[in-house]
């Protein structure tokens, strides 16, 4: 299985401590948190999943930040949990660990910022939870996704609420039953993947991703990404109930008022939040 690599220079403003698990970098209105651990496949430790989670709470209070960007230095996007960690863990520890990770996933899906996951390799397990969670993904057309569990005797359950809320669930179930990669290309046919580029264009693909959705509202995106996900799981007259109350709220709002009226004026809008 080929897997490509992403060499990119990390600009000045970027938190380049050598210890850091996760980098922090801002570029205007977008945010960029990178896995940084390279040489263990970017495992999602209980160090990782902390440093992570600080990282993310940190990035969503900031309302000056529209858009976050989720990738990882080296061959390989993540490679899931420690699997030496889980083995040695004490039930208690076990049940902690989970909870942490799953801490982190809805933190993802509870930021007000639209957050895009940039693939530039393998996803595998809780690797490609954090991927299927992220609102959006770009990948590296040698990147592939897998929930290989089964293989080792401890199913993938935890990923796989986040697999089947982003593919068919036929689909996801022969990935969870099975355990075999799917490439890029598949990966974009099932829905998890939104586009697939050469390696030598992701960086530039999702940055230009991201500050188009940083050009909006963040005000506006915050209220649609929350509305959007929580009609999700309501059927169809409940789902249109609370479309309907979001709608009205939004339409009141400070930038929705300034948007309308910016496009009768046929100028563009100047934004307050």
């Amino acid at each position: 299985m080929a897997i490509e690599s992403r060499t990119a220079a990390t600009p000045a403003s970027a938190d380049q401590a050598s210890d850091s698990l996760v980098v922090w970098e801002r570029q205007g209105a977008v945010g960029v948190l990178t896995l940084n651990n390279p040489a263990r496949r970017n495992v999602l430790s209980r160090a990782m999943l902390t440093e992570l989670a600080t990282r993310l709470r940190t990035a969503s209070a900031d309302r000056t930040i529209k858009c976050l960007v989720l990738r990882a230095a080296g061959p390989v996007f993540s490679a899931g949990h420690d699997l030496a960690e889980v083995r040695s863990a004490s039930p208690a520890e076990l049940e902690s660990l989970f909870a942490l990770c799953t801490q982190v996933m809805e933190t993802l899906r509870l930021a007000p910022q639209p957050v895009i996951a940039e693939v530039q390799g393998l996803a595998t397990a809780a690797g490609c939870q954090l991927a299927a969670t992220c609102d959006l993904v770009v990948a590296a057309e040698g990147a592939s996704f897998a929930t290989p569990g089964v293989k080792i005797g401890l199913f993938c359950s935890t990923p796989a609420v986040a697999l089947a809320r982003a593919v068919p669930t036929k689909q996801a179930l022969e990935m969870l039953f099975t355990g075999t990669p799917i490439s890029a290309a598949q990966a974009e046919r099932l829905g998890l993947v939104n586009r697939v580029v050469p390696a030598t264009e992701l960086a530039a693909t999702t940055r230009e991703l991201a500050e188009r959705i940083a050009g909006a509202s963040g005000d506006t995106l915050a209220l649609g990404k929350q509305a959007f996900y929580a009609q999700l799981g309501l059927d169809r007259p409940r789902a249109y109930e609370l479309a309907q109350g979001v709608m009205v709220d939004n339409a009141q709002r400070e930038d929705a008022i300034e948007g309308m009226q910016a496009f009768l004026e046929k100028r563009s809008p100047q934004w307050r939040h």
